[in-house]
């Protein structure tokens, strides 16, 4: 297992996340404390030091058997957790981004967990009641309170984790680190705009749903159950293409196709960290195995074409050529910038 930084600050993480939204057996397919433990050990064994959990994930028992089983290692790992989603009914102020449910969201998952801080804290989902700077202004308390290290924001626009992110920095207030987002072979529109703006503002990218909630292994195409049964939706037609690739790279390769799957996103630009889950060790044990594969270009070329999705306006029209020469004249295939972490060209940017 390698390391990252944690977007613009100097907090070590793991290149895959273990995300915790199976543990737990509320929704009937999570997994019970038993097997959540081997599970974490195996991840522990692995180097893994990232665990990302939900004050809302099995009603509350995915960090309550987490801190259970974090006790007495509770500082080998990066601890996140979320807070907005509503947690109990009939309370309009237990849902939310506001201050309000902000500081007793913390103060319940410190105690259900067993620490008395968060190192990261994810803004689960984007309310539209609550204004940004009424969010900003309330993370930057708790961060000074020492409840919580850093924060991280999940499921938002674009515009507005810029918005946030630039107000927080103008009023010296803490900013988003990181970006938490749906990312995929078979969801790639954050390409569009989120991963640009977390490039823009030097994000760690974590990627949920990486395995598209199992389509990428092929289960459901050999008939096996899988998370999409409980919702009742099955693969659409427009993924077999991926799917088929996913596969045949796989088996030239020898790797499961979640490693190939895993492999192809710890391969993207910028920093982007998959968050994988499992119900069995074996499932995670194979999916840790995708930090040794090596994708060959071929490979990648034909995963990057067959999952492609189209940019849309302004993206597309900025990369017809005529347009590519008005804007970077006619030497623009000479220009290079040097100024990135990594030296890019008018090619690159398109």
């Amino acid at each position: 297992m390698r390391y990252t930084l944690f977007g613009r600050t100097g907090l070590r993480v793991s290149e895959l996340a273990l995300g915790a939204m199976t543990i737990g057996e509320d929704s009937g397919w999570g997994a019970g404390k038993d097997a959540a433990a081997r599970i974490l050990d195996t991840y522990d064994d692995a180097g893994g030091n990232f665990v990302d959990t939900a004050n809302n994930y099995a009603s509350g028992n995915s960090e309550r058997i987490l801190g259970e089983l974090l006790a007495g290692r509770r500082d080998r790992f990066v601890l996140a957790s979320k807070y907005t989603c509503g947690t109990r009914d009939g309370d309009p102020n237990s849902a939310g981004n506001h201050r309000r449910n902000l500081v007793h969201s913390v103060e319940e998952s410190l105690r259900r967990l067993g620490t008395d801080r968060l190192d990261v804290l994810w803004v689960h989902a984007r309310d539209n009641f609550t204004p940004v700077d009424e969010v900003m202004r309330a993370l930057d308390d708790v961060v000074r309170s020492g409840k919580v290290l850093h924060v991280g924001v999940s499921d938002w626009p674009a515009w507005e984790i810029a918005q946030a992110n630039t107000l927080a920095e103008l009023r010296g207030w803490t900013c988003f680190a990181g970006s938490q987002l749906r990312y995929s072979l078979l969801e790639r529109t954050p390409e569009r705009e989120l991963l640009p703006q977390a490039r823009a503002f030097d994000l760690a990218v974590f990627a949920w749903a990486p395995l598209a909630a199992g389509r990428l292994t092929g289960k459901y195409r050999r008939g096996e159950p899988g998370r999409l049964d409980a919702v009742g939706l099955r693969p659409e037609a427009w993924e077999e293409d991926v799917v088929s690739a996913v596969l045949d790279i796989a088996g030239s390769g020898g790797w499961s196709p979640a490693q190939v799957a895993l492999a192809w996103l710890l391969g993207r630009p910028g920093n982007v960290v998959p968050i994988i889950s499992a119900t069995k060790p074996e499932q995670l044990a194979d999916n840790l195995a995708a930090t040794g594969v090596r994708l060959d270009a071929d490979a990648v070329a034909r995963l990057d074409e067959v999952s492609a999705v189209p940019l849309g306006f302004p993206h597309d029209f900025l990369r017809e050529a005529h347009i590519v020469r008005n804007v970077y004249g006619d030497r623009w295939a000479d220009i290079e910038d040097r100024r990135s972490t990594y030296r890019r060209t008018v090619h690159d940017v398109l």
